[in-house]
């Protein structure tokens, strides 16, 4: 299974921080409207991506709550538009039950082999999330330098790093 190191933090200046991704990936970013419909899991999370007018993909993970560098481990199953959202949600809701729905638009920028997302989360509010993907070569510990050193290069303070998930925090609002 792909592994990754992964860092979310609140976010208190988007447009400075925008700009400072945008000169470490050398591009203005690439914009993505998302809803991700959460099903109950006996472990992990499991969710149903759609991204507006592009794909759709079935996600499993794990990671734990905990702030800074955290190692998660994902499998992802890829589907065109209407082939996951259809039956593939119809049957997971009727096994598992829908535990929410995130719906958010994300700012992917690529560096190196660390996305950073900028999400504006509908009821929540702005965030960022560093990811970086971990080649097989490269241990746990070099992706959690690879991250901690971008989030000093963005200007991430450490107060600013959550450890839950957008579902939990809209869980807890509710």
């Amino acid at each position: 299974m792909p592994l990754n190191v992964e860092i979310k933090a609140v976010v208190r200046d988007l447009a400075r921080l925008h700009k400072c991704a945008s000169k470490l990936s050398n591009n203005s970013g690439e914009v993505l409207h998302q809803e991700d419909i959460f099903f109950n899991s006996p472990q992990g999370r499991l969710k149903l991506r759609v991204i507006k007018d592009e794909k759709e993909e079935l996600i499993y993970y794990e990671r734990p709550d905990k702030e800074g560098p955290k190692v998660a481990i994902m499998l992802k199953v890829h589907g065109k538009i209407g082939e996951l959202s259809g039956d593939m949600s119809r049957l997971l809701s009727r096994c598992l039950g829908v535990k929410g729905t995130v719906k958010k638009t994300r700012t992917l920028y690529m560096v190196d082999q660390t996305r950073i997302h900028f999400d504006s989360v509908v009821g929540l509010g702005d965030f960022m999330e560093l990811e970086v993907l971990l080649r097989d070569d490269q241990t746990v510990e070099d992706g959690e330098e690879i991250a901690s050193d971008l989030q000093q290069k963005l200007g991430v303070e450490k107060e600013d790093l959550l450890s839950e998930a957008y579902m939990d925090m809209i869980l807890k609002k509710q």
